[in-house]
């Protein structure tokens, strides 16, 4: 059995030190994409308090196609450039989103959400993925959550 959550009043910065290293001791040397980003989403999940939604996008045939998550059901296929997964996407650049209802395009697959942290994966200079993480809160992340989740990115892009 596996316990990986960090303690309630654990630090931010550990926290995320925390998540890096229980996702890389999950997905070593497993070569099935779909078991390591099912982990993964789970360890969001768990991590990450104030979440409605946690998981991932995977790049097929040119556009976003819903994979693992812990959340409520979500769209299934997003085209490149639209709502905050799209744009990270097709951009391959991160997008940290305080108020989505501000955003131009935002897909709301879930009216609970108000806002978003997509980030990339890249494996070999393309975009095989993205990390979606949203929230019934008005800017629930910012830059720290930015940086644990693009360090977690890199950590999983050969992985997934």
């Amino acid at each position: 059995m596996f316990d990986f959550r960090p303690a309630p009043d654990c630090p931010k910065p550990e926290a995320y030190r925390q998540l890096r290293e229980a996702a890389d001791s999950l997905t070593a040397g497993e070569p099935d994409g779909v078991a390591n980003m099912a982990n993964v989403a789970a360890l969001l999940w768990d991590f990450l308090p104030d979440l409605n939604w946690a998981g991932f996008y995977r790049m097929v045939d040119g556009e976003l196609v819903l994979g693992p998550f812990m959340g409520r059901p979500a769209c299934i296929r997003i085209p490149l450039g639209k709502g905050v997964c799209g744009v990270a996407a097709k951009d391959a650049a991160s997008q940290l989103v305080k108020d989505v209802h501000a955003f131009p395009g935002h897909i709301a697959c879930d009216s609970d959400t108000n806002s978003e942290l997509v980030i990339p994966v890249v494996r070999n200079g393309a975009v095989i993925a993205v990390i979606d993480l949203d929230s019934p809160q008005k800017a629930r992340f910012d830059e720290e959550d930015l940086r644990g989740i693009e360090e977690l990115a890199n950590i999983i892009a050969e992985r997934i």
